[in-house]
């Protein structure tokens, strides 16, 4: 008998429908199981699995063999999540279970031998796809229960054992579908933080460069001796920047599904995203690919903070990688077996010292190294790259005696509100321009619609242009930096003191910084 019953397969961020067809017949002595349809080897092991399953559980077929088809053919097919269709299919075939109209549901989840359902990756996109294909109910993994059920007209059956399944349609077991209040699950973690800005003692200067930052979306890298306090600050970021959105938050949580990054507990990502990949990262690891497609860490850190830290010490070729997402804010990952377009809008943190030895511009420590020392090692991080990084801030070590003496610092919250203000401002002005939501966003004309400097802030931006020899790219950066800085002042214009400060945070460009 032929039997069909729906399913999912993963293409990039997206999920794709497959419908399982199973038929058996006799074939005398050479009964065999046959899976068709692209089905990489994770699949191809699936017909164990389900025979495993199958037999533990009492389900006794006769010997005949079993051809099952995912169609479309032409499509690959990856992943265990198909073994739970595949046993669904293999009952309805040999009439053990009978399912009314069956392409009213969609199976996804993985076998174990003895029949429990486990867990698999990417069940957001496939319950966002069934929702608009219009399917009425979803079976999933309990596990992956909640994560599918943020999607709202869609129910969602989370089911530990093969046998509810059957039993659920033969009418004599109950599955409750799972509901998930998602406003509420997104806003119960909203502004909850591992690290707070007021455990900072002294920097001002550098935690004023971090609500710039935040405030406009711009990259920032810090430039300190070891110990200064460059990564403790790095970490706090995400306590200073605006909430996520309800879309911003799915958009994310179904990036980290794919990746297989969420917890059982866990059904939004309510937080922005903080990624801090070692520097022996691979430029695959990074930007993401593989031959089973995966994000790759640029995609993981969408809507949120990549860190990166010491930054001289990442391969150069995977550094460079990072110049065409910083700039569009995608990425085109092509191989031989797949295109695909993925977002990656992130802010770009990092930090470095300013040379081998660790201690150059040190107020107490002697450096050991060169000019030319210096020099090489800054050579290690492109200008290109450099370039696209609006905030180059230089970390002094606070001496003892003021970490000892120093008060509690500004909380974080009270730099928050700061910054939640100064992006409603960009919100408002940016309303109707899609795909900028923030400064650091703005196009060449919008620059040139929002940045109109008088002639005092124009000569000083000239002057700094020739004497520092920047680029085009870094006139943008600062007008850039300069508009959120007028903007956390409540300024309608950009005057010549924002430009003084936005260029202040270019020490990076300066011909004679290693001198």
């Amino acid at each position: 008998m032929l039997a069909k019953v729906h399913s999912a397969a993963l293409q990039g961020l997206d999920a794709q429908p497959v419908i399982v067809e199973v038929d058996n017949f006799d074939a005398g002595q050479t009964a065999k199981f046959t899976i068709v349809g692209l089905p990489d080897n994770a699949v191809k092991e699936s017909q164990e699995r389900v025979q495993s399953a199958l037999r533990v559980n009492g389900y006794k077929a006769p010997f005949k063999s079993v051809v099952v088809n995912l169609a479309p053919a032409d499509m690959r097919k990856e992943g265990s999540g198909f073994d739970l269709p595949v046993a669904i299919g293999v009952l309805c075939s040999y009439e053990f279970l009978s399912i009314d109209q069956p392409e009213r549901f969609m199976f996804v989840g993985e076998l174990g031998l003895g029949g429990e359902v486990l867990p698999v990756k990417g069940v957001l996109p496939i319950s966002i796809k069934a929702r608009e294909l219009g399917y009425e109910a979803l079976f999933v993994p309990e596990e992956n229960a909640r994560e599918a059920a943020v999607v709202n007209n869609l129910k969602v059956y989370g089911v530990k054992h093969l046998n509810e399944i059957v039993g659920f349609f033969s009418g004599t077991t109950s599955i409750l579908p799972t509901i998930v209040n998602t406003r509420e699950e997104f806003y119960s973690q909203l502004f909850t933080f591992p690290y707070d800005f007021d455990e900072v003692k002294g920097q001002e200067n550098v935690k004023r460069a971090f609500e710039v930052a935040a405030a406009g979306g711009h990259n920032i890298i810090l430039v300190g001796s070891p110990g200064c306090g460059k990564s403790m600050m790095a970490k706090r970021l995400p306590s200073i920047l605006p909430p996520l959105t309800l879309s911003e938050s799915l958009e994310t949580t179904q990036i980290h599904s794919i990746a297989g990054k969420l917890k059982k507990e866990d059904s939004l990502i309510s937080q922005r995203p903080f990624r801090a990949p070692h520097h022996t990262v691979s430029d695959v690891a990074l930007v993401g690919g593989g031959n089973t497609f995966m994000p790759g860490e640029i995609c993981l850190a969408h809507n949120g903070v990549l860190f990166l830290d010491e930054l001289p010490e990442f391969n150069r070729a995977v550094l460079e990688t990072l110049r065409q997402p910083l700039e569009d804010r995608i990425i085109t990952v092509s191989r031989a077996r797949y295109n695909l377009t993925l977002p990656c809008s992130f802010m770009l943190v990092a930090s470095m010292n300013p040379c081998p030895c660790g201690y150059h511009h040190h107020p107490t420590r002697k450096c050991v190294c060169t000019p030319a020392q210096i020099q090489r090692y800054m050579n290690k991080i492109s200008g290109p790259l450099m370039d696209r990084i609006d905030l180059q801030v230089e970390v002094e070590s606070v001496p003892f005696e003021d970490i000892s003496k120093a008060p509690k610092g500004e909380p974080s919250s009270a730099i928050r509100k700061r910054v939640l203000k100064a992006r409603q401002i960009q919100m408002e002005r940016y309303k109707g321009v899609k795909g900028v939501y923030c400064n650091a966003q703005m196009t060449t004309s919008l620059l040139q619609k929002y940045v109109q400097l008088d002639e005092a802030a124009l000569t000083l931006l000239r002057t700094a242009m020739k004497k520092f020899n920047l680029s085009a790219r870094a006139y943008d950066r600062i007008l850039k930096v300069s508009r959120t800085i007028a903007d956390l002042e409540g300024a309608e214009q950009v005057q010549s003191h924002h430009i003084a400060e936005a260029i202040g945070y270019r020490n990076l460009d300066r011909e004679n910084w290693a001198d």
